[in-house]
């Protein structure tokens, strides 16, 4: 490995300030914080449905997850053909899982 290429990825990754590292923490502590507000006291009250609750608590933790994917594993340092790899990998992932969990639903009710 070159000399300027351990410079350039040094570069890449100074943009990761404690300051930095504490602003996404209270991100993902305020994001929490909220998925607590909506499963204890939104949808118990009635103030939202169970469908919208948990649409939204899943869209929290997709948030979250971003957030902890970018910042404390790096990718958002990273080259966008890296990313991109990943992120084709994950969608293909999420469609097999999709796929296996309606095959076997349909298997499943047409057995009995």
């Amino acid at each position: 490995m070159s000399a300027q290429h351990s410079q350039d990825h040094a570069m890449e990754h100074e943009t990761m300030t404690k300051g930095k590292i504490w602003q996404v923490f209270f991100y993902l502590l305020g994001i929490t914080a909220l998925e607590f507000f909506i499963a204890l006291y939104l949808i118990p009250k009635g103030i939202v449905s169970h469908g919208i609750g948990n649409f939204a608590y899943i869209v929290l933790t997709l948030v979250k997850a971003f957030y902890i994917v970018a910042y404390f594993m790096h990718l958002k340092f990273e080259k966008f053909a890296f990313k991109t790899s990943i992120v084709v990998s994950l969608i293909f992932i999420i469609y097999f899982i999709i796929l296996m969990l309606t095959e076997g639903s349909y298997m499943h009710l047409h057995m009995n």
